[in-house]
């Protein structure tokens, strides 16, 4: 006997879940010293969303310059932070949304759209960045966008995922409650 739905009530944590991995990712992102380094020895470059180190090739000491300093330093990292700030209220309204029977898919499309919001915003401040630092500062070397710059990213990619579940989980409200009765298949042997 298989029983066949297309969500199942112990699921329903699932998009929280996946809310509270995007703030993992996104405080990993605001707090990562590692949005761009240098690539290969010698290691001269390291920044982060707040500022810009550099050193000799020789020098043991990093020289740092915060990047609040200018206007798309401020911009990329307001827009970012304002985005991950709408992530954690879009995640206490799901825990909300899913722990109280009378409320639960009354605003669930509305988080769905605050999400798309969020995913805007972190786009602004993910793209702001690059574009403007590789225009101020003279990148000498190897450099990339690294591992802090990835989580940023990644954490925006889920956003944008549970963006599209949000939106669409209330077409599915009977299937999730369970109020409807399961559809069994039959084989014969």
């Amino acid at each position: 006997m298989v029983e066949c739905g297309l969500a199942c009530w112990r699921c329903r944590w699932l998009l929280p879940l996946l809310l509270g991995l995007a703030i993992i990712m996104g405080i990993i992102a605001l707090a990562g010293r590692g949005w761009l380094e240098s690539e290969s020895a010698p290691y001269v470059r390291q920044a982060s969303l707040w500022e810009s180190c550099t050193r000799g090739e020789d020098d043991l000491n990093w020289s740092c310059e915060s990047l609040m300093d200018y206007g798309w330093g401020r911009a990329a990292a307001a827009t970012y932070l304002v985005g991950f700030v709408i992530l954690v209220i879009c995640f206490a309204l799901a825990v909300i949304a899913f722990s109280i029977e009378i409320l639960r898919f009354n605003f669930v499309r509305g988080i769905g759209g605050l999400l798309f919001v969020v995913a805007a915003f972190q786009i602004i401040g993910l793209v702001i960045y690059p574009v403007k630092y590789t225009e101020e500062f003279p990148l000498t070397g190897d450099n990339m966008f690294s591992w802090a710059y990835g989580f940023g990213w990644a954490s925006t990619v889920v956003v944008i995922g549970c963006a599209f579940f949000f939106c669409c989980l209330p077409n599915w409200e009977d299937e999730v409650l369970g109020n409807i009765k399961p559809t069994y298949y039959y084989s014969s042997p």
